[in-house]
């Protein structure tokens, strides 16, 4: 039925990045239709390659103890994203914390971005249900918190990602702003940062309603864990800790749920993302909740906390090429 409605709004136009003439929400089909036909990076890019024949890393053991084996697996419903047509007006950003590491704008910013949260976590939170957008932007009710905002140019396949995004009198600021060519493999200069604290791209590891209704992510995710080691390896290009325990993660650490897990008694959905995690697993790529991945905050995909928390740490292991 999905794959119908993909195909009705191909013909309908929906699907051509060069018919994009508006910013268009990531949680609605027109969006849905652009972004399943996208090449988010080549093929044989770190987060398009699949890991299930991968070695099994030597000290994966040791590194998943100190992530937490009892842990239960767990996931935020936290990463938006908005299309915008190749026109789209471009402004100043006031950079505040990491203008060094930044990327020069200006950038594509619509009025309609959505900041991260918005909309489900929103919706489903009875202290913030009633919300607007602009006082998110502005952080009105003082959540602070990350603030992550992307933003996606589907016909230039340009991707713009924002950390502590916020409107402010006189236009935008951000701590951080990076600035990835989909078209490429390029990565961020050695040493530096990005919207996340592995220097890594967020958009390519969230896991979209599109694919879960497709039956598999298909791709890497990005995962968080609270201690990781001062350290990093490829494809991320950051470092966030002092500390320098051998046996903790590094950033851009990829780990893989095992073959063996049984997934069979899972909705649709979730088996959409273990089968990706399986295949193609999940890259540490900020310090955060104990093994966190990041999904759309889409009100089309349901609750899945109950479910995910039944997969533990102890179903994970690193690989290594």
């Amino acid at each position: 039925m999905v794959r119908a409605l993909l195909a009705a709004l191909l013909l309908a136009g929906f699907a051509s990045a060069q018919d994009i003439a508006k910013p268009i929400p990531f949680d609605t089909p027109e969006a849905d239709a652009i972004v399943s036909k996208m090449q988010v990076f080549p093929k044989d890019n770190a987060w398009n390659l699949a890991v299930d024949k991968w070695p099994t890393h030597p000290n994966s053991t040791k590194i998943v103890a100190s992530i937490g084996p009892n842990k239960p697996f767990r996931y935020n419903t936290d990463m938006g994203y908005i299309l915008v047509p190749p026109d789209q007006k471009r402004l100043d950003l006031k950079l505040v914390d990491y203008p060094d590491e930044s990327d020069k704008g200006p950038f594509p910013i619509p009025e309609s971005i959505p900041i991260e949260g918005w909309p489900a976590q929103y919706l489903r939170e009875p202290k913030l249900k009633n919300a607007t957008l602009d006082e998110v932007q502005r952080d009105t009710r003082k959540e602070n918190g990350d603030r992550h905002a992307i933003v996606v140019d589907p016909k230039n396949m340009m991707l713009y990602e924002f950390y502590q995004m916020k409107k402010v009198s006189g236009g935008w600021q951000a701590a951080c702003e990076a600035t990835f060519d989909l078209k490429s493999n390029k990565l961020r200069p050695d040493g530096w940062t990005s919207s996340d604290a592995a220097g890594l791209p967020i958009f390519p590891a969230i896991v979209r309603y599109d694919e879960l209704k497709r039956g598999m992510v298909e791709h890497a995710m990005r995962v968080t864990v609270v201690k990781t080691r001062r350290a990093y390896v490829h494809p991320a290009t950051h470092f966030a800790s002092r500390l320098t325990d051998e046996n903790l993660p590094r950033m851009g650490e990829r780990l893989r749920l095992k073959a063996d897990t049984d997934i069979s008694k899972f909705s649709p959905e979730v088996q959409a993302i273990c089968k990706g995690l399986k295949k193609y697993g999940m890259l540490v790529a900020d310090n955060g909740i104990d093994w966190a991945i990041s999904c759309a905050p889409d009100p089309r995909i349901p609750v899945l906390h109950e479910e995910l928390r039944k997969l533990k740490g102890s179903d994970f292991e690193v690989v290594t090429p």
